[in-house]
């Protein structure tokens, strides 16, 4: 590749997501040219993709905006405590508007190659229309949740009906009224998408290979009073969820002081009895160790798998839905009637470890014991987390060699920003940093920031390159290592640690120190000259 026919930009940035739209702007202020190179339509990212009914977001709305912009919390006005997918992504598009930028977006084109010249110190970017860019830095905004995974199912060519995923929807919708309709998974999005489908088909199976917990919602529409609270208190709401672990708010009177063992058990009953009617995942926070000590939190997962079986009518079919793993070391699920959806006549569960999946024909998923009629299938088989997006892509670094090389065993990353051999490079929200562990916005703003000041102080100072090192990169994969092994995280398989992808090396990836933790570290790491970076 030469760069007489490439564009030259100061940065480019992959994914018009939160993550890229806030680099963007970040970008701007600090007076540089700057391109965001999006595989989709429009802004949004997650949002833009996922609009499968009853795609919702699990953070509730209040919590989950930008915070650079007093301005634009006070012009914007969340309607319910958990927004729907299409008001989160009309909130984009207000930012997107509001700041004006998509004069810098390319939409519709996918990176496909990305190579850093050490000649010239650069990165050369070429996607699939055929385009080429040319900057000396290079973005990762691409989402920990945005590589849609699909089982190779045996027969699924010789479907004739219609074949979905949940992380992939026709924008114009889908109507499955009088329909036989299979999902398959029972994740995040299967679990919000399973009881809108039953509503309407004639038939619904669902294909489940692992239960998950899931929490009601109680979603509702927030009051006038709830709005304008928050707003009147935005700045120090914002700085009290940086400084959290997770990211969220929750007023002093409600923060967890005690273990769940030190509280009698009738206590703890009514403590997990009153934070499961107020809904969300408050009931993760009712005490202080409920993801690090095992005995506590089987006090918790027993009260749920109790909630589950007395919301499911039939014994067999609870016992099915019920999970067996430490409550909350997988993602948990927030949902709107999803267990219920189970008592409805037309709504059969299968087990895929007790009868597995044999065949597709063109009419019906066939199993070891039954053969089920369909005329359309909903994959919601979740994502290659984390690590998919960027090792879709062909990105190469010092030497030629490949991420996907140099991750052979694993993602290893610089406080999941940075990693040794790939100058220049900077990944928002990667593995090895909080991310999906705490609230995403505040995740992306913190890295945003910090990435921005890094390339400010690069410029005063004349230097043109920056990497991880090599050692300080170890220390930092141990460090995370360390810290996930002292909790119950590392005990269930998830795609926390890629074990939903065949062949991933299993290792958990994100931070789980906390967003407070990680920030102040990352803080200390600028002031001592960018400790662990190798600047050139």
């Amino acid at each position: 590749m030469t760069d007489n026919d490439a564009m030259r930009h100061d940065v480019i940035v992959i994914g018009a997501g939160l993550a890229g739209l806030y680099m963007l702007h970040k970008l701007r202020q600090t007076g540089r040219r700057a391109i965001v190179i999006e595989a989709g339509s429009d802004v949004g990212g997650t949002w833009y993709w996922n609009r499968y009914p009853g795609a919702r977001c699990d953070v509730e709305s209040l919590d989950y905006q930008y915070t650079f912009s007093d301005a634009l919390q006070r012009e914007w006005t969340w309607s319910e405590r958990f927004a729907r997918q299409d008001e989160i992504l009309a909130y984009i598009n207000h930012v997107a508007d509001r700041f004006d930028l998509r004069r810098d977006i390319v939409f519709d084109t996918r990176v496909t190659r990305a190579r850093f010249v050490e000649a010239t110190a650069e990165w050369e970017v070429e996607t699939d229309d055929g385009s080429r860019h040319v900057a000396p830095f290079l973005i990762a905004a691409t989402g920990a949740l945005s590589l849609p995974q699909t089982p190779p199912l045996p027969g699924i060519e010789d479907f004739k009906g219609d074949v979905y995923h949940t992380g992939r929807w026709p924008h114009d919708g889908v109507d499955f009224t009088a329909r036989r309709v299979a999902v398959v998974g029972t994740g995040s999005s299967g679990i919000q998408v399973i009881p809108n489908i039953a509503a309407q088909a004639e038939r619904l199976y669902v294909f489940q290979r692992t239960p998950n917990f899931s929490l009601p919602a109680r979603n509702a529409p927030l009051t006038e009073q709830q709005v304008e609270e928050r707003r009147r208190n935005f700045a120090d709401i914002a700085r009290s969820n940086k400084a959290s672990p997770s990211g969220l708010y929750r007023p002093p009177s409600d923060v967890a002081t005690q273990s769940a063992l030190d509280v009698p058990e009738e206590r703890r009953a009514a403590d997990y009895e009153k934070w499961w009617n107020r809904g969300g995942t408050l009931l993760m926070r009712t005490y202080t160790d409920l993801l690090i000590n095992a005995d506590s939190n089987r006090t918790a997962t027993e009260f749920a798998q109790r909630k589950i079986r007395d919301m499911v009518e039939r014994p067999d079919v609870a016992d099915k839905l019920t999970p067996h793993y430490h409550i909350g070391t997988k993602r948990i699920c927030l949902d709107s009637g999803y267990y219920e959806t189970f008592n409805r006549p037309n709504v059969t569960l299968v087990d895929v470890n007790e009868d597995p999946i044999s065949t597709i024909t063109g009419d019906a998923i066939v199993t070891a014991g039954r053969t089920c009629p369909v005329d359309a299938i909903v994959f919601a088989t979740g994502y290659d987390a984390m690590t998919g997006p960027l090792l879709a892509m062909d990105i190469r670094g010092r030497g030629g060699q490949t991420m996907r090389e140099a991750w052979s065993d694993g993602p290893q990353t610089y406080l999941g920003l940075s990693i040794a051999g790939f100058p220049n490079l900077f990944v928002v929200a990667g593995p090895g940093s909080p991310s999906v562990l705490a609230n995403v916005i505040l995740s992306i703003e913190q890295h945003v920031d910090w990435i921005a000041d890094c390339l400010d102080h690069m410029r005063d100072r004349g230097f043109e390159t920056i990497e991880a090192s090599p050692d300080a990169q170890d220390a930092w994969v141990e460090h995370v290592n360390e810290v996930a092994q002292a909790t119950l995280y590392p005990r269930t398989k998830s795609w926390y640690s890629g074990s939903n992808i065949a062949g991933k090396p299993e290792i958990f990836m994100p931070y789980v120190g906390g967003l407070g933790r990680y920030t102040a570290y990352c803080a200390g790491v600028a002031r001592d000259g960018y400790a662990g970076f190798v600047l050139s």
